[in-house]
């Protein structure tokens, strides 16, 4: 595929580059087919995304929906149809923002207003329809093969709040419509696996008017959630990990001190006690240290590996919120390794091991990126270079490939991030290590070496799960609610056919819960067609036992699991078959 620059130059793309063409161009010509319909819009932001494209607009008085997608879509198509070429010119900023103004493109004169006085703008424009922009983009309209407009919905301008609520049009585009169809249907796959649908439909959570971004955890919810974190506990204690607590709420000065009231203050919650500001904590880090910092430590005791299940709040937009992957209070599984230099990699090595363990056991994908140090950030170019070398030193003695993620690490140090792959090839950013160096400092840590000196620990800051909330949702929607036995909050559903067996049933149910086995009853006076539906698309149950009059007379069961085969059983042998996979957690 050919690709034109903003240089004038063109030259062949493929690859994620090529999709990246195709979706900027998309977008370009999703504006142009707008700008037809709407010739009053003026148009804001419109990037290519991971997942496709969109264009924030301002319509004045008129209004877009859903509904009116299929016409912008018509309108596109007549677009590519023409086969318009794509050009590319510059201009000096003062020329530049003349052009915008006079198209009326009020949002574009303010962004050029935000560059250097000295700099030259490129524009992109094919047939009536120009915009600014640094490309590349295709040759010709015509190269669109395969798009589709996705939704509608709100962005405010420079995603601040204090600004005008602009309509932000979705969609995406591929090289191929086979491609376009096969994202088209997973789209809808993980419709069917929306992890509230799910959350509502087996009780597992849900969220209330009176506390948005809040989740209430309901007794299902509850036993995922404890389940969960009753093998965190397990693994860490076999990895050497001690568990600690420490307060919610902690005065705004533990916050200066370590540095997240300058970098963090506009994500977190205060409050005044006794005429004093304190913060509720978004970050379990500072407990940690102050934890460390409560006596003296001699270079014998490390590494200190400190886990904590914290449970943390952090100020999110309303609009932002959702269901559990983005909410305003969460449980982090966090852990803070306080190391010698000499036990850096060692530890690293160890952590990671012990992220691949947990997402292996859940059947996770996974890639690794690097982040290097933001723009945003503290401490000296010394401290930075030597933690980011520790890093790469960790994983090239694992082995372990990564991606390299210029600029994004936290404001006190470099991190490794780890993206786990779902069923449905989405990617989730849940495991990080993260080195730093600033802290130990900013608190004035120390241990006490070997020759009676003393010397400043490295503090590594890491999680498994990230969010256990946000976790569970990405579980939700990867297994679609069919849990494994060990994870699953009704690990069996003991269905009586008539009244005659219901006597017989609650002895069953007695029993499986007798051996630790999460059982229920469903004794309504409703067919059993009826109950074994349910108990296959509501509960997600890994096992139905169906129990009828022969089965009551024969002391037996009949087993019937997810792949709806259906086998006669002893009740011993079944009990000790899934005993068997909750103990090992298979």
């Amino acid at each position: 595929m050919k690709a034109l620059y903003n240089d004038g130059s063109v030259a062949e793309v493929e690859g994620a580059e090529a999709l990246h063409v195709i979706r900027h161009s998309a977008a370009h010509i999703m504006a142009q087919a707008i700008k037809r319909l709407y010739p009053g819009a003026d148009f804001a932001y419109g990037p290519a995304t991971d997942n496709g494209f969109y264009y924030d607009v301002d319509l004045g008085d008129a209004q877009l929906g859903e509904e009116d997608l299929p016409a912008i879509e018509a309108e596109m198509k007549k677009i590519v149809k023409e086969n318009l070429k794509f050009q590319t010119f510059e201009l000096p900023r003062a020329e530049a923002i003349a052009l915008m103004e006079e198209r009326g493109e009020k949002y574009k004169v303010e962004h050029i207003g935000d560059l250097p006085e000295d700099a030259r703008i490129t524009f992109f424009q094919q047939g009536d329809y120009i915009d600014m922009c640094v490309g590349p983009h295709l040759t010709y309209t015509k190269a669109l093969k395969a798009f589709k407009l996705t939704g509608v919905s709100g962005a405010y301008w420079k995603a601040d709040a204090s600004n005008k609520m602009l309509t932000r049009v979705n969609g995406t585009a591929f090289a191929t419509k086979d491609e376009l169809e096969h994202h088209l249907k997973m789209i809808e796959e993980a419709k069917l696996r929306d992890h509230r649908k799910i959350g509502r439909e087996m009780d597992l959570f849900m969220m209330r008017d009176e506390a948005p971004g809040f989740p209430f955890f309901l007794p299902n919810g509850m036993i995922l959630k404890n389940t969960l974190l009753e093998y965190w506990r397990e693994i860490h204690h076999k990895a050497g990990y001690v568990e600690i607590s420490t307060p919610q709420i902690m005065n705004r000065q533990l916050w200066e001190t370590s540095g997240h009231w300058d970098h963090y203050k506009d994500n977190m919650y205060s409050t005044t006690i006794d005429d004093e500001e304190y913060c509720i904590k978004p970050m379990n880090c500072p407990g940690g240290v102050l934890v460390y910092a409560s006596k003296p430590h001699s270079y014998r005791e490390l590494p200190i590996r400190a886990g904590e299940i914290g449970l943390v709040h952090r100020h999110e937009m309303r609009g932002a919120l959702h269901g559990l992957f983005r909410v305003r209070c969460f449980n982090q599984d966090d852990a803070h390794l306080f190391v010698t230099p000499e036990q850096l990699t060692d530890e690293i090595v160890g952590v990671v091991k012990l992220i691949d363990s947990v997402y292996q056991k859940f059947g996770f994908k996974y890639h690794v990126e690097l982040s290097t140090r933001p723009e945003d950030s503290m401490g000296s170019d010394e401290d930075w270079a030597a933690a980011e070398d520790g890093l790469k030193t960790a994983l090239s003695q694992l082995g372990m490939d990564y991606e390299l993620n210029e600029g994004d690490g936290a404001f006190y140090g470099p991190k490794i991030d780890f993206h786990l792959e779902d069923s449905l090839g989405r990617t989730w950013q849940c495991g990080t290590v993260q080195l730093d160096f600033q802290m130990p400092q900013n608190f004035d840590l120390h241990y006490v070496d070997a020759n009676g000196e003393q010397r400043r620990p490295i503090m590594l800051h890491r999680v498994c799960f990230g969010s256990i909330e946000r976790f569970i949702g990405i579980l939700i929607e990867h297994y679609a609610g069919k849990f494994p036995v060990w994870l699953a909050p009704m690990q069996v559903k003991v269905l009586p056919v008539s009244e005659k067996s219901r006597d017989y049933a609650h002895q069953v149910t007695e029993q499986l819960e007798a051996a630790g086995v999460r059982a229920v009853c469903d004794d309504r006076d409703e067919k059993i067609g009826k109950k074994i539906r349910d108990a296959r698309s509501i509960d997600r149950v890994p096992y139905m036992l169906i129990l009828g009059e022969q089965e009551a007379e024969a002391g037996n069961i009949s087993v019937r699991d997810r792949s709806n085969e259906t086998v006669p059983m002893a009740i011993d042998e079944f009990i000790a078959r899934v005993t068997e996979e909750i103990r090992t957690r298979a």
